[in-house]
C-alpha cells in the first residue's frame, strides 16, 4: 500500500506541474511506473528498458507522438539497488532522483555523477546523535549488502576524522532466519563494554534480533509499525532512531480518491491499480478467461467502490515522509528542465555558451542542471523548498524516541495484556470484564421477563389442577397440558443462566438445560397434535384401530424417548467438547468480554437442529389439522404458536453469529422468552378464558356439540 501510496504521490507531483502556469509553461510533462518488486533483476530491467529507448510508444495528438524523450528516473528506494543501478545509468548520463537511498558512497559525485537524491546521508546523521550525547565507544551492526559494506566504512572513517569516538566492534547481520548466527552477534553485543549500539540494517534484518537486544540506537525503522508491537516494545526502551522529515502534501488526498479502475486497467491482468484495488475492497475483477474456468469463488469488484468510505492506510497523510520526498524529486527534475528552458542563446552552458534544445534535449544536458540549487523556487507549493549542495539535500531527518515513535515525545511503556492506561495516559489499570449482568438495565428487564414467564406458568397450572375435571382441561390428554406447562416453566428459568458473569458451571448448563426444556415442550406438542389427527381419524367409520398406537403408555413413551434423544446430544456434547468461559481480548482494547465459548459448534448446531425438527414437524402435522371441526380446533394455535416459534429461531441465527460479547448472549436470552412467551399464550390462553371467563362452554356438550367439518 505505501509503495503503491508513493507511485500514485509522484503521479499527483507530474499533474500539478502540468497546471502550474509559472513551471514549464506550454510542457507537459509525462511518466512511466514500474513496480520493481523489491528485486535488483526487476529494477535492473526496467531501467535498461527505458534508458534503451524500448518503453511504450505514446501518443497523446497526432502532434505528439512516438517515444518520449527520458529526462530522469525517479527511485530507487534501497541503497543497494540504487548503487547497481546508479553505476550503469552513469555510463549514460541518465539524471537518477532517489527519495529513500541513504548510504553516504552515493554522495561521491566521481563514481555517481549522474546520481542526485532528495534525502541527507543518513551516516552523518547518526554521527551528529553520538556527539550530541557525548557517546564516544560505540557499537557498529550492519545489513550484509552493498549498503551495509559501505556505510560501515564511511562510518568508521567519519568517527575517526571526528576524533571524538571509537568502534568496540563490527557485526553483520545475516539474511535468513539463522538464529545461531543471530546468538552469537547478540552475545558478543551483551559481552562488550559499549553500551551503545549503532544499527545501519534494513527492517527485515531486525526481526531477528529484537528479541534479545536492549538500549539500541537505530536507523530509519524506528518508524516501521512492524517494530511497534507489544512483543518488540520492551526491547526498544531507550532507542533513538533518525526518519525522513515529514512535510504536508496540500491536494494529495484529493487526488488519490480520484483512482478509479477504467476499462483501459482492466483489460490488463497484471496491473498494479487492479491488484490495489483487489486488496482495499476485498473482491476479485472477472476478465473473459476467468468467467469461462469457473475461477472467480470471491465478492466481484464493480470498479464504483468509494474509496472515501474505506478507513485505510492509504488515505492516512498525517504521516507523509518518503511521499514528501517523491514529491521533491519530481520537482527537482522539473526545475531542472525548466532553467534550460529558460537559457539565453549566448549565455548557455554548453560548448559556443549554446543552450540546450526541447525537441534535441539530451539526458546528459539534463543531469548537467540537476538538481537547482534549491527545490523549489516561487513556482513551487509552499514549504517545498530544500537546499542543495553537490546533488544531496544538505539537511534533515526528524529524531524519533522508538519507545512510542512520535517525535519529541517522552518514554511511553505498553501496559500488560489485562490493563489499559487511565484518561491521564499516566497509569495502567485493570481492563473492566463485560458480560450479561443482573445489574444492568437489559440483565434486570431479561430476569424480571423470565421470573413473570415462571410465575405465570404457575397460574396457569394452579387454574389447570384446580379444574382438572371440568371438560376443556381433561380434553386431548390433560397429563401432556401439565407436562407443556412444568417444560415452559424451565425454559423461562433456563435463560438465567445467561444472566451473570459466565462460570464453567453456567457454561455447561445452560444451553443443556435450554436443549432439554424445549423438547421436553416440542415433543409434547408434537404428540399432542398426532392425537388430534387420531381422534379425528377414529370419529369416522372403519377408524376405531388409530386410537390404539396413541394411548396414554404410548403418549408417554414417545416424549420420554423424543426427550432422551437430545439429552444423550447434550452429555455427548459435555463429555467431548464442553463450553467453558473465557476471557476474549479481541472485541475491544479497553475491556475484556467474559463469554462462553460453546466448545463444539456441532454440537450446538445438533441440538438446536433436533429443537427445530420436532417444531417443524408439530407445525406441518398440525397445518394439516388445521380444517378439523371446531371441536378438535387445538390444531389452530399450534399452528399459530409452533409457526412463531420457528419464525423466532430462524431470525435468532444470524442475529447470533452477528453478536458480539454480551450481546450474543443477549439475543439467545431473547429468542428463549419470546418463544416460550408465544407457546404459553398460544396454546393455554384460550383454554384459560374458557374456563375463567366463559364457564358455560367449559362443557362436553359445548365441546362436542359444535360445527361441522369444512371443505
Amino acid at each position: 500500500i505505501q509503495g503503491f501510496r508513493q507511485a500514485q504521490t509522484m503521479a499527483f507531483a507530474v499533474d500539478e506541474i502540468n497546471r502550474n502556469s509559472k513551471l514549464l509553461p506550454n510542457i507537459s510533462l509525462g511518466y512511466s511506473l514500474y513496480d520493481s518488486c523489491v528485486k535488483l533483476g526487476i529494477s535492473f530491467r526496467a531501467a535498461l528498458s527505458m534508458t534503451s529507448g524500448r518503453g511504450e510508444p505514446f501518443q497523446l495528438n497526432e502532434s505528439c507522438y512516438g517515444y518520449p524523450p527520458l529526462l530522469g528516473i525517479v527511485g530507487e528506494s534501497t541503497s543497494t539497488h540504487t548503487i547497481a543501478i546508479s553505476s550503469i545509468l552513469s555510463l549514460y548520463s541518465l539524471p537518477m532522483v532517489s527519495y529513500f537511498a541513504t548510504c553516504s558512497c552515493l554522495s561521491d559525485r566521481k563514481q555517481f555523477p549522474s546520481f542526485f537524491r532528495t534525502i541527507p546521508s543518513d551516516v552523518r546523521a547518526m554521527l551528529q546523535i553520538l556527539r550530541r550525547f557525548g557517546w564516544t565507544w560505540v557499537g557498529l551492526v550492519i545489513s550484509d549488502d552493498d549498503y551495509g559494506r559501505h556505510t560501515a566504512q564511511s562510518f568508521q572513517s567519519d568517527l575517526a576524522k571526528s576524533g571524538g569516538g571509537c568502534l568496540a566492534y563490527l557485526e553483520v547481520l545475516p539474511w535468513g532466519h539463522e538464529v545461531a548466527e543471530i546468538k552469537k552477534i547478540v552475545g558478543r553485543i551483551k559481552k562488550s563494554t559499549s553500551r551503545v549500539v549503532t544499527v545501519f540494517a534494513h527492517t527485515s534484518n531486525m526481526l531477528d534480533l529484537m528479541e534479545e537486544v536492549i538500549d539500541l540506537v537505530i536507523d530509519t525503522w524506528s518508524t516501521a509499525k512492524v517494530l511497534h508491537t507489544p512483543s518488540y516494545m520492551p526491547f526498544l526502551a531507550g532507542t533513538l532512531g533518525i526518519a525522513i522529515r515529514r512535510g504536508e502534501i496540500p491536494g494529495l488526498r484529493d487526488f488519490l480518491l480520484t483512482i478509479r479502475p477504467d476499462n483501459d486497467t482492466l483489460s490488463t491482468q497484471d496491473n498494479t491499480l487492479v491488484r490495489f484495488w483487489e486488496q482495499i475492497f476485498r473482491c476479485k475483477f472477472v476478465s473473459g478467461w476467468m468467467e469461462m474456468e469457473g475461477q472467480i469463488q470471491e465478492r466481484l469488484c464493480t470498479g464504483n467502490e468509494l474509496l472515501r468510505n474505506k478507513d485505510t492506510e492509504f488515505l492516512d497523510l498525517s504521516n507523509l515522509r518518503p511521499e514528501y520526498n517523491v514529491y521533491k524529486a519530481v520537482y527537482a527534475l522539473a526545475h531542472a528542465l525548466h532553467e534550460h528552458l529558460q537559457c539565453v542563446p549566448g549565455s548557455g552552458p554548453f560548448k559556443g555558451q549554446s543552450c540546450a534544445r526541447l525537441q534535441g534535449l539530451e539526458p546528459w544536458q539534463v543531469c548537467f542542471q540537476t538538481p537547482p540549487r534549491s527545490v523549489c523556487s516561487e513556482s513551487c507549493p509552499p514549504g517545498t523548498r530544500i537546499a542543495i549542495k553537490k546533488g544531496e539535500p544538505v539537511c534533515c531527518f526528524d529524531c524519533i524516541p522508538c519507545s512510542d515513535g512520535k517525535i519529541n515525545s517522552t518514554e511511553c511503556t505498553s501496559c500488560p495484556e489485562d490493563f489499559w492506561s487511565n484518561i491521564q495516559r499516566d497509569q495502567c489499570g485493570p481492563k473492566s470484564k463485560e458480560f450479561l449482568s443482573y445489574m444492568e438495565p437489559l440483565g434486570i428487564s431479561f430476569t424480571t421477563a423470565s421470573l413473570f414467564g415462571a410465575l405465570l406458568c404457575t397460574i396457569v397450572l394452579g387454574i389447570f389442577t384446580r379444574h382438572r375435571t371440568t371438560p376443556v382441561v381433561r380434553a386431548n390428554n390433560s397429563e401432556l397440558s401439565f407436562l407443556i406447562l412444568l417444560s415452559l416453566k424451565l425454559c423461562f428459568l433456563c435463560s438465567l443462566f445467561f444472566i451473570g458473569k459466565p462460570r464453567l458451571w453456567t457454561c455447561q448448563l445452560r444451553h443443556a438445560a435450554f436443549g432439554i426444556s424445549f423438547v421436553l415442550c416440542v415433543s409434547c406438542i408434537l404428540v399432542k397434535t398426532m392425537v388430534v389427527l387420531a381422534v379425528f381419524k377414529a370419529s369416522k367409520p372403519g377408524g376405531d384401530g388409530s386410537l390404539k398406537w396413541f394411548g396414554v403408555m404410548q403418549q408417554r413413551g414417545t416424549v420420554v424417548f423424543l426427550t432422551l434423544i437430545q439429552a444423550a446430544v447434550c452429555i455427548t456434547w459435555l463429555v467431548s467438547s464442553s463450553p467453558a468461559p473465557h476471557e476474549n481480548t479481541e472485541y475491544y482494547s479497553d475491556r475484556i468480554v467474559v463469554e462462553c465459548l460453546v466448545g463444539s459448534t456441532v454440537g450446538f448446531g445438533v441440538l438446536l437442529g433436533y429443537i427445530g425438527l420436532l417444531a417443524i414437524l408439530s407445525f406441518l402435522l398440525a397445518f394439516l389439522a388445521r380444517n378439523l371441526p371446531d371441536n378438535f380446533n387445538e390444531a389452530k394455535f399450534i399452528t399459530f404458536s409452533t409457526l412463531v416459534f420457528c419464525a423466532v429461531w430462524i431470525a435468532f441465527i444470524p442475529a447470533y453469529i452477528n453478536s458480539p460479547g454480551k450481546y450474543a448472549d443477549a439475543v439467545e436470552v431473547f429468542a428463549i422468552l419470546a418463544s416460550s412467551f408465544v407457546l404459553l399464550l398460544a396454546l393455554f390462553g384460550p383454554k384459560c378464558y374458557i374456563i375463567l371467563l366463559k364457564p358455560e362452554k367449559n362443557t362436553k356438550k359445548a365441546l362436542m356439540g359444535r360445527g361441522s367439518p369444512r371443505s
